[in-house]
Formats: C-alpha cells, structure tokens, sequence
C-alpha cells in the first residue's frame, strides 16, 4: 500500500521552483496519463502553488516545510478533480470566475469506485466527494501576482475547460495548465475546437513576442518548448481531417485519436 510519505515526488528544479509530481496511473491507468506536475514557487516575500493535485494526501505539510514563513498563494489552472483535491487544506484558493461555482462545491469522484488500483480506497474516507476550498477567489486575464522579485500575470486559455487559465512569470516561465502538454491531451467537442486552437496560438504568440522558451505543464514532460504549441495547433487542426478514425472509450465516455505526437480524447 502507498503511504504519504512516498506519494509525492518532490523535485528542486530552479533555485525558486520546486515540481510536486503524483502518479495519476496509479490512481487509475485508464485516463492514459502518468504524471500530474503541481508547480511552487518561492518569492522574496510570497510564495504560490499552482494547483492542489489529487487530494489522496495531505498537501500542505509538505509545501509548508518547502516555503517556510513566506505566505502562501493557492491557485487552481482550472476545476478537474486532479488538480483540486486537495483545495481543502488551504485557506483560499485563486481560479478564474468561469471555475469558481464548480469550486464552490463538493465534487463526487465516485467514477473512480472501479479502478482496479488499491489506492483509491483512499477516497473511501470522504465518501469519494472532493471537499471545496473555504474561500475562493477570482482571477481574471491579465492579472497580476506579486510574490516579491517574480510576478505572474493570469492568461485565460479556455478550452479544456471554460475558465482554464496559465500563468506567465516574469523570470520567463510559463505554467499552462491542461491547455498544453505532452501525451494525452483531454479536448471538448469537436465544434468547440476553435476555441483551444485560439487559446493555443494566442499562447503561441505570447512566447514569440516575450521570448518565452520554457513551458511548464500540468501532466507529463517539463519544461517543454514552444514546439508543444506549435505540434498541438497542427494536430487539433487535422483531427477533422481522420474523424471516421476515431474509437469510442467507454470508461472517460469520449472518443480517442491518435497521431504520431498525441493521444487526443475528444468530449
């Protein structure tokens, strides 16, 4: 059985960034994803972490003994349940209005009862219901958080969800959330592709005109380069052209593609 203490993978990137990683395959196999990546990082007087991960266990210990006397900022990319679970040990948590109803309540994870992996017992103690934060704050585009000596300013990048925001920081790194990774990408219908492609070439955009080169992602392979972008907006952009290709998953209810850079799973 996993215990607390080894769950998290904790890894000193940057002198002022810490990576948390989860196993999100060992939860459950079936999403087709290995990692989950929650971002810390450290200003001379705040300190912010971007995202909550599972909620399977305590969070907040750790990033407690990891950022010391500095206050903590909470911020969640979006409202899915592995990156809010644990919302709950914290004070306040930070998302964007379009998140924040859904934030506001319990979340039933109950779809979970039938993964075959011992540790999802876990979820058994609340009932398999992701408690809500006790406060919950909205963020809108082009905000900006202060930690002190490293800023970041909020981009709203809708499409994996309607308030799904990355976080550009001014010492050149930038956290895009589900928007942007390697693997297996999570889309909405195929009517609303238009929509992630806008959010994926405004992201595109920001990189070329800022000279942005490290892209900090939620889930798999960090940092990754501007090629991510550039490799999603050409996959997205050919998914209508291999749609009779398309196989139905009935454990997330979607349908799967694949090219020679991703897995899509498509609402």
């Amino acid at each position: 059985m996993i215990q607390a203490e080894s769950w998290f993978e904790v890894i000193r990137h940057k002198e002022y960034l810490y990576v948390i990683r989860e196993r999100l395959d060992k939860l459950e196999p079936r999403f087709y994803t290995t990692y989950i990546n929650l971002y810390l990082l450290l200003g001379n007087k705040k300190a912010i972490l971007i995202d909550t991960g599972t909620g399977l266990f305590p969070l907040k210990p750790l990033v407690d003994n990891l950022i010391g006397d500095k206050k903590l900022i909470v911020v969640n990319t979006h409202g899915h349940f592995d990156h809010r679970g644990a919302n709950e040990e914290f004070e306040e948590v930070i998302a964007h209005s379009l998140e924040v109803f859904d934030l506001s309540k319990p979340l039933n994870v109950a779809f979970l009862k039938k993964s075959a992996q011992e540790i999802v017992k876990q979820y058994a103690n609340n009932n398999f219901l992701i408690k809500s934060a006790r406060n919950i704050k909205s963020i809108a585009e082009g905000d900006i958080i202060d930690l002190g000596a490293i800023t970041l300013k909020a981009i709203h990048t809708p499409g994996h969800s309607p308030g799904s925001i990355s976080l550009l920081s001014n010492r050149g790194e930038f956290f895009t959330g589900d928007t942007a990774h390697y693997g297996t990408m999570y889309l909405p219908k195929l009517k609303r592709f238009p929509l992630i492609l806008s959010s994926l070439r405004k992201m595109l955009k920001i990189c070329l005109d800022y000279g942005v080169s490290e892209l900090y992602p939620s889930h798999e392979a960090f940092p990754a380069g501007t090629e991510l972008l550039e490799s999603l907006i050409t996959g997205i952009s050919n998914i209508g052209n291999h749609w009779d290709a398309k196989i139905k998953n009935k454990f997330l209810d979607a349908w799967i593609l694949e090219d020679s850079n991703f897995k899509y799973i498509i609402e």
